[in-house]
């Protein structure tokens, strides 16, 4: 039996607990960019449609994203050397309410109608989409624990990560699009473009953010897209489909974000809805004598 120097075995468990840092301030990070959302959206001001406030939206969404990048990466890096605990998964999920509870539903106050009768139904909307954050969190942590591998292989319900996606992604159109949009047409009015694109966000923000607070509790099933980026090996093909996915959204990024996540989010729900209603159809045809 090879016996190894006490100080050897001690240099190799503060190796260790050096490495588990890592995944901890990763999972920081999360939390600190979702504060740092916040902040940026307590700075948007109340009548101001194309001056500071458009900075502070896309601001905003944009850490909300980068928290959805620290959290994709915690996990992965946790995987990767070993150091995955019950620490860090409680960890991460009060930074997941930070950042994906709370900083979207404060985001929507502003990116919801101002000074008519909907919007005094906004406060209401973004108490609800964080309570359905916080039940989506608590049975995460629930699933997590089942030994099942097959409990694994989706979500229950639509990510909190995603659903936050969403709302970021209204943000930034808000926050960024007039300005691309004055670009394209250098003659056209920029508060014109700035109004007219902050009508239409306002006016999704709230039924959008009732949609995806639901789906975040429904039982609809969505596949781990983090994973299955970041996990295996992947042929030439899916490659070049990344890549072009890439130039897409560097190309036209504000439009690109929205449909990513809104196609995700809506998307899934609508096909999995029409794959129950064929297979109940098919479950009623009687099968022919002898088939």
């Amino acid at each position: 039996m090879e016996c190894r120097p006490r100080g050897a075995r001690v240099w190799e468990w503060n190796a260790v607990k050096k490495i588990a840092v890592l995944p901890t301030l990763l999972t920081l990070g999360n939390g600190v960019c979702g504060f740092a959302a916040i902040v940026c959206a307590s700075k948007i001001g109340r009548n101001d449609v194309a001056g500071e406030a458009a900075d502070y939206f896309a601001l905003s969404g944009w850490l909300i994203l980068a928290a959805m990048v620290f959290d994709a990466l915690d996990g992965y890096v946790a995987r990767l050397t070993k150091t995955a605990s019950k620490f860090g998964g409680e960890l991460d999920s009060l930074c997941d309410c930070i950042s994906f509870g709370a900083a979207p539903a404060y985001l929507l106050l502003h990116l919801g109608p101002r000074g008519d009768a909907m919007a005094r139904l906004l406060p209401a909307i973004a108490v609800l989409y964080m309570v359905c954050t916080i039940l989506r969190l608590a049975r995460f942590n629930v699933n997590s624990n089942i030994p099942d591998p097959a409990a694994h292989k989706r979500f229950q319900g639509l990510p909190s990560p995603g659903a936050a996606g969403c709302l970021a992604s209204l943000a930034i159109l808000r926050g960024e699009l007039p300005a691309k949009l004055a670009q394209y047409w250098p003659d056209a009015d920029a508060t014109a473009l700035a109004t007219s694109v902050q009508v239409i966000v306002e006016s999704w923000a709230m039924l959008g953010a009732v949609v995806v607070a639901l789906l975040m509790v429904s039982a609809v099933p969505y596949p781990h897209v983090t994973k299955n980026i970041l996990r295996g090996k992947r042929h030439f093909g899916h490659l070049m489909q990344v890549i072009l996915a890439s130039f897409v959204i560097l190309l036209m990024r504000e439009l690109a974000i929205v449909l990513l996540f809104w196609v995700y989010a809506l998307g899934l729900p609508v096909n999995y809805a029409i794959s129950r209603q064929l297979a109940r159809r098919r479950a009623r045809v009687p099968r022919a004598v002898g088939s």
